[in-house]
């Protein structure tokens, strides 16, 4: 009597990948860098070589693009912070997602693997997936250990060993996302909140120099163009920013979602194949 269900088998090699979340944690970095940036602010874009006279109080030397930014007012050290974030989960995400292509060819993979299903070598398909790793290789390989325990099940009938098999892929695809998905919500978060920050920044520039020709009661060419540069400082590292956030949330979002469709696109011939042979 086969009571020796291996049912947790799967189950318990799929579940350290929920463990796998990897990437870096923002409540750690996103401190580190706003440091960095004022840090950066103080000593790197305030420092008295890019002004005149040696001062940073005096006007940035002609040309002095690090000068200019320093004189943005204290909004840049946020703007600046908000690159920062962006261009760090930029270079996270991006190896995270090359790892979770796996060690070859995602569409060549698939293709062996579709090969071998139609051939029926199970575990040529489980020792390729060895080969490839990856997120695309670990759903695949677990759906494959669960379609060589279902055909040794004499328990269900065909109609619930294909529902338990489209649950099997499902989760471990539930599993591996996560881990691609990961940060990338702060990445699409500043691609807005840039330009919300980088506006106040610019509100502030252009009170500064109004304020100012209110001031004298006269117009002062220093005191305005002090404030419209301000301005458009922080105007600039806004747009810039989120102009970089949303070019990298999109692509990270199409990588994800063709590896999303070779799970899938694999997902079902395991199926078909299930179906066809049991």
């Amino acid at each position: 009597m086969k009571t020796q269900t291996p049912t947790p088998a799967p189950a318990k090699a799929a579940a350290p990948k929920a463990k796998k979340s990897g990437g870096l944690n923002p409540v750690f970095v996103i401190p580190i860098l706003f440091v960095v940036a004022v840090l950066a602010y103080m000593f790197i874009f305030g420092d008295g070589s890019h002004f005149q006279g040696g001062n940073n109080e005096n006007q940035p030397l002609a040309g002095d693009y690090f000068g200019i930014v320093y004189k943005g007012g204290p909004i840049v050290p946020i703007l600046f912070t908000c690159f920062l974030i962006v261009l760090v989960f930029s270079i996270e995400r991006f190896f995270t997602i090359g790892r979770a292509n796996g060690s070859g060819s995602i569409d060549e993979f698939v293709r062996k693997v579709k090969s071998m299903l139609d051939r029926n070598e199970i575990e040529a398909a489980i020792k390729e997936c060895d080969r490839q790793k990856g997120s695309v290789g670990n759903v695949v390989k677990t759906a494959l250990l669960k379609y060589q325990q279902l055909t040794t099940d004499n328990e269900l009938n065909k109609e619930q060993k294909l529902a338990a098999l489209q649950k099997e892929v499902e989760e471990a695809t539930s599993l591996e996302l996560p881990m691609l998905e990961k940060n990338l919500t702060i990445i699409a978060t500043l691609a807005s909140v840039s330009t919300l920050v980088a506006l106040l920044g610019t509100v502030l520039g252009m009170i500064r120099a109004f304020s100012a020709m209110g001031a004298s009661g006269q117009p002062d060419t220093a005191a305005l163009s002090t404030g419209i540069s301000e301005a458009l400082v922080n105007t600039a590292l806004g747009i810039g920013t989120a102009a970089i956030a949303t070019i990298m949330y999109s692509y990270f979002t199409s990588r994800i979602d063709e590896l999303t469709y070779n799970i899938d696109e694999i997902g079902l011939s395991i199926q078909q194949n299930f179906a066809a042979h049991n």
